[in-house]
């Protein structure tokens, strides 16, 4: 592939809800182009960005892909993302680097949930943003339902500039609006001159005249000569379109066929079109010797610097780290400097990526996309640049995982095999992490959600050849006491030679702060135990709040007072007092009526107006607490609660299900409450079945 300067290049990144056709689109905007020789599909596995396995196996997209493609004289860098929630990291990276976005609706479907995601994260991103409306080649898609759902939704900047002519519900031409003209489709990226049919007549006078309007606002020349009927020429609507797209005030609506690959030509123009190159983006970031602000701003002409926005880790392809650049021209014989690791490394060779397959490149310009092969040392988020001018730009922002389940291998003695084939997967994936927790003797897998962890769980079996098992987890109780109990402990032992010979008297009582384990005091009069046996006393009781008399969980908010006891001059050792504190802790909690403590998190639902009584409703049933709720931007609430942490198991689903996708949640722990009797009897009862 030839190199493109930076104003030849568009960064596009390709979002929709699920199933709306965004991995069709890019097969079909590589066919169209040239980039490949045949048009694959999603039904068969074969397309350029589901390569993996488990994309193949479930038909849908798991992780974004790049597919650079050449049209008139211009590279235009594919990103074709995932539309289910649960990876939404991907989209994250792919949204952190594009700057512009094709949004995909289906004619079928309509605008979908995943629809206004988009939306929202253009927002985010300050995206200039276009509208293509797939599978219009179906009996029941309707591209006018799209239009009119869209501008109810978004407005006056929804403009569409081409709409369908069907014949017997089918796609066979469309209506270019900018030029008023008809064009019928003779083959795969073909079209001809044709008439427009009179159907087509009343909603192309409104849509030109939406589109028309917009125009005239651009300027107060245009606005006079709109007013007065004159016509503006076909350049100078598309000129003043770019100048509206790039600055968000219009929002133009395209459609075609994926399979039929038809207004995908038309899509690939608008894109060169009306979309910003990187040079019209701003691109700042921090010079690390003199903590001043460098305005990278995608300027070939400056120092070389790049951001690592993904990570790819194949088993058979190795590591691939994707980085865009932001300054300066990246070449192979390069030295790039990892500020974040103190490493330099040599890239070697430069590579663009279609799909898996890397293609090599000499170099590539500022604003450009592309890929280098085993930076050890390099992970997602980090910046390369020069040990002369070092740069650091702001890590992207993603999505916490807050699903999480235990898994278990299947097989004893794959560890190890499991543990370093997950550090793999961290290093592709910024929304999975693993948390060892030591206390319940489990190991903890974070996920987006339900059907993320499975396809964590499904990737190790085919990708790395070790299985798991995902289980409900256990949630972290704590013990503690409610009363006060008096105990007299003694430790005898005798077995020949010296013996063993400890004497303790204790009180325990509630401490009231349940941040800290125990408190210890002496009060012993007349060194009926001697000071030098205090330390031992007090490591008998850091041995024994680890695991409780109760349940075996930790113990906290316990004052534990030494007030006498004995010694023996010959038989008296540290260990012997350490025991004889141990014996008293045990008795001494099941006497001061112990209580079990369950975890209790600060939640946060955001959800659109009409779902907060259903979502106040389950709370309520999950024994939480609302505390109030905000009302934020774009019709949506928060709603805060108090709810215990065993009760979340599963509420992602639940969430997602009563909300159509809409709702989205994130937690804290907050404190330890006492859980109520059924709870701590059937807590119990299940510890004690574990022994």
């Amino acid at each position: 592939m030839k190199v493109y300067r930076t104003d030849e290049i568009r960064n596009v990144v390709l979002l929709g809800h699920g199933g709306s056709g965004k991995t069709s689109l890019a097969e079909a905007m590589a066919y169209v182009s040239g980039a490949v020789n045949r048009m694959g599909k999603v039904g068969d596995g074969n397309t350029i960005s589901d390569f993996d396995k488990e994309e193949q196996k479930r038909g849908f997209s798991i992780g974004t892909s790049l597919i650079p493609i050449e049209w008139e004289k211009a590279k235009i860098n594919v990103l074709d993302t995932p539309g289910y929630f649960d990876f939404v990291g991907e989209v994250e990276e792919a949204v952190s680097v594009a700057d512009a976005a094709v949004i995909v609706v289906s004619g079928k479907a309509g605008v979908e949930v995943g629809t206004e995601k988009a939306w929202d994260l253009c927002d985010k991103y300050n995206l200039p943003r276009m509208i293509y409306v797939t599978e219009m080649d179906l009996d029941d898609a309707s591209f006018r339902q799209v239009v009119e759902t869209l501008r109810g939704k978004y407005g006056k900047v929804i403009a569409p500039h081409f709409m369908p002519i069907r014949e017997n519900e089918k796609l066979v031409g469309y209506v270019n609006i900018i030029k008023n003209a008809g064009r019928r489709y003779t083959d795969i990226g073909k079209r001809e001159e044709c008439e427009i049919p009179d159907y087509c007549m009343d909603y192309l006078q409104q849509y030109r005249e939406a589109l028309m309007e917009s125009v005239a606002e651009t300027s107060e020349e245009f606005l006079d000569r709109y007013l007065s009927g004159e016509e503006f020429s076909v350049e100078e609507i598309r000129s003043a379109m770019r100048t509206e797209v790039m600055d968000g005030d219009i929002v133009p609506v395209a459609m075609g066929s994926n399979i039929q690959a038809q207004g995908v030509a038309n899509l690939l123009s608008d894109i060169v079109r009306f979309f910003p190159s990187p040079a019209n983006r701003e691109c700042v970031g921090m010079n690390r010797k003199t903590n001043a602000i460098y305005e990278a701003n995608y300027d070939f002409a400056k120092a070389k610097s790049a951001y690592v926005y993904k990570t790819m880790v194949d088993p058979f392809i190795g590591k691939y780290s994707f980085i865009k650049v932001c300054s300066g021209v990246i070449k192979g014989d390069d030295v790039l400097y990892n500020a974040d690791t103190d490493a330099e490394a040599k890239p070697g060779k430069i590579y663009t990526m279609l799909g898996n397959k890397p293609v090599e490149v000499s170099e590539l310009f500022a604003g450009d996309i592309g890929a280098i092969a085993k930076l050890t040392t390099t992970k997602t988020g980090d910046t390369l640049s020069t040990k002369n001018t070092q740069i650091t730009f702001a890590k992207t922002e993603y999505s916490q995982p807050y699903t999480y389940m235990k898994y278990t291998t299947n097989s004893k003695g794959d560890e190890d095999k499991v543990s370093q084939a997950l550090s793999r997967m961290m290093a592709e994936d910024v929304t999975m992490k693993v948390v060892n927790d030591t206390e319940n003797r489990q190991i903890l897998l974070y996920g987006m959600g339900d059907q993320h962890l499975e396809i964590i769980a499904s990737k190790l079996a085919s990708r790395y050849k070790v299985a798991i098992t995902l289980e409900k987890p256990k949630v972290a109780f704590r013990e503690t006491i409610r009363k006060k109990s008096d105990i007299d402990s003694k430790y005898k032992k005798q077995s020949g030679g010296h013996g063993q010979y400890g004497h303790v008297k204790m009180t325990f009582e509630p401490s009231g702060n349940l941040e800290e384990a125990f408190t210890f005091e002496e009060k012993v009069v007349g060194g009926a135990v001697p000071k030098n046996y205090f330390p031992a006393v007090e490591k008998g009781l850091q041995e024994a709040v680890l695991k409780g008399p109760l349940a075996g969980y930790p113990v906290v908010g316990i004052k534990a007072t030494l007030y006498d006891g004995s010694y023996h001059p010959v038989d008296s050792s540290e260990m012997a007092f350490k025991t004889a504190t141990i014996q008293a802790f045990k008795k001494g909690i099941m006497e001061a009526s112990p209580v079990l403590l369950e975890p209790i998190v600060s939640l946060k639902v955001t959800v659109p107006d009409e779902y907060t009584g259903d979502v106040m409703g389950d709370l309520n049933k999950r024994r939480g607490r609302v505390l109030g709720m905000t009302p934020v931007n774009g019709g949506k609430q928060v709603i805060e609660a108090d709810v215990p942490m065993m009760e979340l198991y599963g509420y992602c689903t639940t969430l997602r299900s009563m909300t159509g996708g809409r709702g989205i949640y994130e937690y804290q722990f907050a404190r330890y409450e006492q859980a109520p009797n059924d709870v701590q009897e059937k807590e119990i009862a299940n510890r004690a079945a574990e022994e």
